[in-house]
């Protein structure tokens, strides 16, 4: 078993039949929303090479804590990334690892998706081999908002999963995408009432943990082929976001998002 008391903004229990179930929070360090500070965006970058590693687990779910299922970079990191290259590449690396990472963890990962799902979190939880999402649920891509390209994850998933066409609506005009709309378009697997949604999230995970494990695994891995050619069109997407992070335009989205205002580029 690997030891996952060091990860500091999880919170990770055990569940299911032999505690093969990894359950995984994101923390509410706000109170509020699970934001991805420095730590959050390491530690949520790391933890599927955990998972993967980990014989004792065969499924792992992942869930926000508080009013939503996750908030985004904190404002301090993106002013960071802003102003210090180091701090820029070294994100942009983890940015990069954790859409690798959620691909090729050859364990199946069910994402329970509720209130707001933005940055970091939403890369996971729209990369997850299940998205499971509230039907209020608020899915936000806010990368053209902030004044950089859509990078993270856009690129190499949401074309495929809800085609080319609404990829770029949302995408370059980041209007938000609630839990029942996503299933209708095809960007997340189910869409269930809020109440509901831990205990689908469980379900599936149990059934997972119940079935053959090289053959959902394999499955997984043949599928993920399809983002793993990708791969060029998601490393130009993540280079020119970053990229954007040098520019004139993030200093006015940052100074738009502290100030509560509408951006004016």
């Amino acid at each position: 078993m690997a030891d996952y008391t060091r990860y500091k903004t999880l919170n990770i229990t055990r569940r299911g039949a032999n505690d093969s179930v990894l359950d995984i929070q994101m923390r509410a360090l706000n109170g509020k929303l699970p934001t991805a500070g420095h730590d959050g965006h390491r530690e949520l970058t790391e933890i599927w090479r955990d998972v993967g590693a980990d014989d004792s687990v065969r499924v792992a779910v992942l869930r926000g804590e508080g009013q939503g299922f996750s908030g985004g970079g904190d404002l301090a990191l993106v002013q960071d990334m802003a102003s210090d290259f180091e701090v820029r590449a070294r994100v942009w690396k983890e940015a990069r690892d954790l859409v690798y990472n959620v691909i090729n963890c050859d364990k199946p990962i069910v994402s329970a998706i509720h209130g707001p799902a933005v940055g970091a979190g939403l890369v996971a939880g729209l990369l997850a081999d299940i998205s499971i999402a509230a039907k209020g649920a608020k899915i936000v891509d806010g990368h053209t908002r902030l004044g950089v390209a859509a990078g993270d994850h856009a690129a190499i998933v949401w074309p495929l999963l809800c085609g080319m066409a609404k990829a770029k609506y949302y995408l370059m005009l980041c209007d938000p995408v609630s839990g029942a709309e996503a299933e209708r378009i095809g960007l997340v697997s189910l869409a269930v009432d809020e109440d509901q949604l831990l205990p689908k999230a469980y379900e599936v995970a149990d059934r997972l943990a119940a079935g053959s494990q090289t053959a959902i695994r394999w499955t997984k891995y043949s599928l993920n082929n399809w983002l793993r050619q990708a791969g060029p069109a998601f490393d130009t997407s993540l280079a020119l976001e970053f990229m954007g992070f040098a520019g004139p335009d993030v200093r006015e989205g940052v100074a738009s998002l502290r100030d509560r205002r509408q951006p004016k580029f």
